[in-house]
């Protein structure tokens, strides 16, 4: 008999809660599941929603609790810590994973579970919400509208917006690492921020586009559009105020201060005295922009763009839509990409998404 629950780890973070709260938009009901008993309970009998309580760092109990569990939204951060275990029970009980990772690193460790989560029959896809779905479906569009493409650049901005606690707090975490980028097929380090540009966003038909300053960062994409199409030079770039611009390109003379731990500890106290993210009214008054363009080698060039609701309003609709699907038994074994197994429009399926 096939398996058809669906569990929600990390319910009670703040794009955890969001999650719970949509899931009955999509006739979904996610058992809740986290560390925090009294939390994940109030939730649970608020939503009126079956819950768990467990702790990730016990094999047993971990592999038991996802014995009846058909797919696993994993949205308990920091993905590099808390990724590896709940895979490698995933492998063994025969569940579907997919997270809200968007770390470099975490994407390139989940691809070596690849083989082994083709033998299990089930799917791997980090990336599942705001990072990557938007910006890897506006590159598998972009690649397929270019063949040869052999340059590809990718930019976002969220007006509006800010950062949960989980994204603050994991943001912290690589203070004082390099930026990376993507060249002939490899990933190399570079210092954040080593290039800039002005990108004219599109904000919705009928909208004035904004133009907003950007910088390099290493968004996830570096990574994944790689896998989903196989451009060779990629480059990330996310809004910052323009004033701001001339400390970051200082940030390299202070990155053994931000690496130690003693200064990051210091700021995740400060991020959690921080209520934990934007309220509804604030939420729902915030978009988040993707531009993209792509270049082959003779120099011709495609440019796209997409305007939607604020990050984590995106990221609940996208891994609550990717859930549907696989409980269709529409999915690919093996790890994958947003783009790769869903193809360029899955991004349009999330109500409020434009593409031009």
């Amino acid at each position: 008999m096939p398996k058809n629950e669906i569990l929600l780890y990390g319910a009670n973070g703040y794009t955890g809660q969001l999650i719970a709260r949509f899931a009955s938009q999509y006739n979904l009901m996610p058992i809740l599941a986290g560390r925090d008993q009294v939390a994940i309970a109030a939730l649970a009998n608020n939503l009126k929603l079956g819950y768990k309580v467990f702790d990730l760092d016990n094999e047993a109990i971990l592999e038991y609790s996802l014995q009846d569990i058909a797919v696993v939204i994993h949205a308990a951060g920091p993905f590099d810590v808390t990724a590896k275990p709940m895979v490698e029970a995933c492998l063994k009980t025969g569940t579907h994973y997919i997270d809200l990772n968007g770390d470099k690193d975490v994407f390139e460790l989940l691809l070596g579970y690849n083989n082994a989560a083709k033998q299990a029959g089930i799917m791997l896809l980090p990336g599942a919400g705001f990072d990557v779905v938007p910006t890897d479906c506006i590159s598998l569009y972009l690649k397929n509208k270019l063949p040869d493409a052999t340059h590809l650049q990718i930019a976002f901005a969220t007006p509006g917006g800010g950062l949960s606690h989980g994204t603050a707090i994991t943001t912290v975490s690589k203070l004082g690492e390099p930026g990376a980028v993507r060249e002939a097929g490899k990933l190399v380090p570079v210092p954040i921020g080593h290039k800039c540009m002005w990108v004219s966003f599109f904000t919705g038909k009928g909208k004035p586009d904004k133009k907003i300053f950007t910088m390099t960062i290493p968004w996830g994409d570096v990574f994944t559009a790689y896998v989903s199409t196989g451009i060779p030079n990629i480059e990330t770039y996310t809004a910052v105020p323009m004033a701001a611009y001339p400390f970051v390109k200082l940030q390299s003379l202070f990155n053994w201060l931000l690496r130690r731990r003693g200064v990051r500890d210091l700021l995740k106290n400060k991020i959690k005295q921080r209520p934990p993210g934007l309220d509804d009214a604030k939420r729902n008054a915030a978009t988040s922009l993707v531009w993209g363009k792509a270049t082959n080698s003779s120099g011709q060039c495609v440019t796209a763009r997409l305007s939607g609701p604020d990050a984590y309003t995106l990221t609940a609709h996208s891994c609550l839509i990717i859930v549907q699907k696989i409980l269709a038994q529409h999915y690919k074994p093996g790890y994958q990409t947003p783009a790769s197994v869903y193809g360029e429009n899955l991004v349009l399926e999330v109500p409020g998404v434009e593409r031009e």
